[in-house]
């Protein structure tokens, strides 16, 4: 994802649902906040936000990929 300097949290949701209220809610505390769809394929700028929620459609997939797509969240 690239690196930055002041992410206070990061969260790997398993839906869109649950990763955009997790960000609302985020927002709604003073945070903020970077909401991406799935793993990003770029360096991403997180040097302006405090928490970054990567939404994933881990949920719904085989186990194998959502591990995979888990792990490269995470990375």
């Amino acid at each position: 994802m690239g690196t930055g300097t002041g992410i206070v949290l990061g969260a790997i949701a398993d839906d869109f649902t649950g990763a955009t209220d997790l960000a609302n809610n985020l927002v709604r505390g003073g945070m903020r906040c970077l909401q991406v769809m799935g793993v990003p394929q770029a360096a991403v700028d997180l040097s302006e936000v405090d928490a970054v929620v990567v939404a994933l459609k881990s949920r719904s997939c085989p186990v194998e990929e959502a591990v995979a797509d888990s792990l490269a969240a995470l990375d």
